[in-house]
């Protein structure tokens, strides 16, 4: 039996969705996040010792880090549909696209995040002033450009095929999918680009999306 184990508002959920695209059976270990730190609790350390989410176990196999556990997944469930042949340009393509999601896409929205929280957290009055001119300055002048190139680049990148790794729809969609969502929630994604707009609504209209959602639970990355 394959387990999710599962902390809200992450990355997990895209593993979810997964599982529903290919029909096949798990079971969902939730966690919360600490409300004031919103890390994930020690409690998943006794399944990983990061103690990050998503973690997977299948079997005796223990999976950490999303685009792993996507790529198991498409190569073990998923070989010749939602994962392309081995050797052929869409799985080139695919896999690029695994990397990217985490590897490019992500820091910068992250740190928007991080520097968001910066410049509204508490701090003494008098670092106040400083913390904030320092992360709105951070933000303008790298985070908020890097996050433009990026979605300008996966805007182009979208004209050229209808998904992300060609023509028909693959777990690069699946991994895409966390930082575009970010994007639209506050990396200032909107109808401006309308491919990766167009992209999104196309991917909140399959079933399968749904029925993640409603195994993980609410969803919101704003």
């Amino acid at each position: 039996m394959i387990t999710v184990h599962h902390l809200d508002n992450s990355r997990s959920q895209r593993i979810l969705w997964l599982l529903e695209e290919l029909g096949l059976d798990y079971r969902v270990e939730h966690y919360r996040r600490d409300p004031k730190t919103m890390l994930a609790p020690s409690a998943l350390r006794a399944i990983h010792p990061l103690g990050k989410a998503p973690v997977l176990t299948d079997g005796e196999r223990v999976l950490a880090e999303s685009g792993a556990i996507i790529e198991y997944l498409g190569d073990t469930y998923a070989a010749g549909t939602l994962m392309p042949p081995p050797g052929t340009e869409a799985r080139r393509r695919c896999s690029y696209w695994l990397h990217y999601a985490e590897g490019s896409a992500m820091p910068p929205l992250l740190l928007k995040l991080v520097f968001s929280r910066v410049a509204k957290g508490p701090a003494p009055f008098f670092v106040r002033p400083v913390a904030r001119a320092i992360a709105a300055k951070v933000q303008r002048t790298f985070v908020d450009p890097q996050i433009a190139l990026h979605l300008d680049y996966m805007e182009g990148e979208l004209g050229k095929s209808a998904w992300f790794a060609g023509e028909d729809f693959s777990v690069a969609d699946i991994a895409m999918s966390f930082p575009v969502e970010a994007a639209s929630a506050r990396g200032g994604l909107d109808a401006g680009r309308p491919r990766l707009w167009a992209w999104l609504e196309r991917i909140h209209a399959r079933p399968a999306y749904w029925r993640a959602l409603e195994r993980g639970g609410a969803y919101r990355l704003g």
